[in-house]
Order: structure tokens, then C-alpha cells, then sequence
């Protein structure tokens, strides 16, 4: 219990970080590149209060590295794609509704709020690295599945900025490649990645860690991710609404009509 309480510690005291930062740029919306990192910092946490690297067992480094590898990546995408754009239209809002205490309100309704996310979904990364058993085919299974995941998010956003950055698909809807049988391939793939390492840690007798995907797959299906992404993208774009007809909302599979 110690060493999940220290990292709920180190989740908060990173994003506090963030926070500062935040409110000197006077951009709440730096925290959405920096939520991978998040899930980094407590792989690591773990790891090395369990007697870092040298000490840590196949499957510690494994999660350690999945994490690592899943969360950089994440962190420089977003990065990338939100530089120079400003703050996010939903800080923006936020910030308008809440008015000159913003600064001060942040730091609990969205920086500590994503730290507290951050360490009930990383439960299986926190769990598997504890006992010292030898790797089984669950972990096989879990990598397997995290490979999935990781290929249909980096796939899917590759897919999504070529199509952006074509002046003639303006106000079109993508609907080649992965995003042909799923609307959400990025979405998709988080789901995957997240289940993946829960295998991982269901493998090493972590089977309780199940909290951490299912909210996963709570806030990607319910809250943060589809529902809130589709809730105006109709009105965008006018293709939208005979895309959602035809194509999985989020598991993937051939087109209706096909």
C-alpha cells in the first residue's frame, strides 16, 4: 500500500508542476500532451521503489517499458499537433465561465482531477510490478493486445494528419484506412493498450488492477473521448452524420453496406 501511496504523491506533485507552468503561459491546455507523461512517472515510481532496474523482474521492466513507449509517444503527438494553437477551446470555455479565480480552480478541476485519473488507470502498471513470478502466456497475450493498440493509435493519427493536411479535404470526413471501420481507431487503440498491460498484471495475481481499464474504457466511451468528440463534429462537418451510418463508433468492423 505504500508504494501506491507514494505514487498517488508523485502523480500529484508532477501535475502540480504542470500547473504552475500552466498558469504562468496561461494555458490550461498544456496538460493534455503532458497526461502520458503521467503514467510514465508512475512506471517509473515503481520501479525504482522496488530497487530500481537492476533489482526489477522481466515483467516490471516490460510494463515499465510498454508504458514508457506508449506514453512518450502520446506526449509528443499531442505536443506536436497542439503547438502553437493556443489554448484548447474547451479551457477556453472554462476559463470564461469561471472567470478571474480560473487560475486558482484549475489546479483542482482539471490538473489533481487527471493525476487522481492517472493513478486508478495505471493500477496494473503499479500492480504488476510487484510480485517477482516468471513471465506466462497472459503477459504474451498482454503484449500482443498493447501492440494492437499502439499500432491502431499511431497508424490512426498518422492517417488523420495527411488527411488534415490536405487544403482539398476540408470540411470532409476521413473515412479510409482504420478510420473506415472504426471512427475512433486512436480511441480503439488506447482501449487495447490499456486491457493489454491489465493482462500483464492479471498474469502476476493482479486481477483487482481491472479497476484501472474499466475506467479507461469508461472515459474514452462516456466521457473524454467519443462522446465528447461527436457531441458537435456533425455540425462541422456535413458528411458526418452518413459516416456514423455506415461505420463503427468504436470496435472495429467492415462498413454497413460493404
Amino acid at each position: 500500500m505504500e508504494i501506491y501511496l507514494t505514487n498517488l504523491v508523485v502523480a500529484a506533485g508532477f501535475m502540480v508542476a504542470v500547473w504552475l507552468v500552466s498558469v504562468a503561459l496561461r494555458d490550461a491546455s498544456i496538460v493534455d500532451p503532458v497526461w502520458g507523461l503521467a503514467f510514465v512517472a508512475i512506471a517509473w515510481a515503481t520501479l525504482l521503489q522496488l530497487g530500481g532496474p537492476s533489482e526489477a523482474s522481466a515483467r516490471s521492466l516490460l510494463v515499465v517499458a510498454l508504458v514508457t513507449i506508449w506514453g512518450l509517444r502520446l506526449a509528443i503527438y499531442l505536443g506536436w499537433r497542439n503547438a502553437g494553437k493556443g489554448e484548447d477551446f474547451r479551457y477556453v470555455r472554462m476559463r470564461e465561465r469561471i472567470g478571474p479565480s480560473f487560475w486558482w480552480v484549475s489546479l483542482f478541476v482539471v490538473f489533481l482531477f487527471q493525476a487522481g485519473l492517472a493513478w486508478v488507470v495505471s493500477l496494473p502498471v503499479q500492480g504488476a510490478q510487484e510480485p517477482a513470478t516468471d513471465l506466462g502466456p497472459l503477459d504474451l497475450g498482454g503484449l500482443v493486445l498493447w501492440g494492437v493498440g499502439l499500432a491502431f493509435e499511431s497508424v490512426g493519427d498518422l492517417q488523420l494528419v495527411r488527411f488534415k493536411g490536405d487544403p482539398a479535404n476540408r470540411d470532409k470526413v476521413l473515412d479510409r484506412g482504420l478510420w473506415r471501420y472504426t471512427r475512433h481507431p486512436n480511441y480503439f487503440g488506447d482501449f487495447c493498450v490499456w486491457w493489454g498491460l491489465y493482462l500483464v498484471a492479471a498474469s502476476s495475481g493482479a486481477w483487482w488492477t481491472v479497476i484501472g481499464p474499466l475506467l479507461m474504457s469508461f472515459l474514452l466511451l462516456r466521457i473524454s473521448g467519443v462522446a465528447l468528440l461527436e457531441r458537435t463534429i456533425g455540425e462541422r462537418r456535413p458528411g458526418y452524420e452518413a459516416y456514423v451510418r455506415r461505420t463503427s463508433a468504436f470496435f472495429p468492423r467492415p462498413p454497413r453496406g460493404d
